[in-house]
């Protein structure tokens, strides 16, 4: 009965080590700290994945896919 509950919390955990991964990495400009934000995105998804075969609330899903869309985007730009 706490899983989906728990697979939120695990998603909502991820994007905010991602966030403040890619927040870092993008005011250093390092290579290597960019690496580990792309680790830390795509970890995320990994999180966001296994929590959409829970049948999550598609606006949470949605919410949650867009905001590492974004972070993804940040890294990118940053990248080049």
């Amino acid at each position: 009965m706490s899983e989906p509950f728990d697979d939120i919390h695990q998603v909502e955990m991820a994007i905010k080590a991602a966030q403040k991964t890619v927040g870092s990495a993008t005011m250093s400009m390092d290579p290597e700290q960019l690496d580990t934000a792309t680790n830390a995105i795509n970890d995320a998804k990994e999180q966001l994945n296994m929590a959409i075969q829970h049948q999550l609330d598609p606006d949470f899903i949605q919410y949650s896919q867009g905001l590492l869309d974004k972070l993804e985007h940040q890294v990118n730009e940053a990248k080049q």
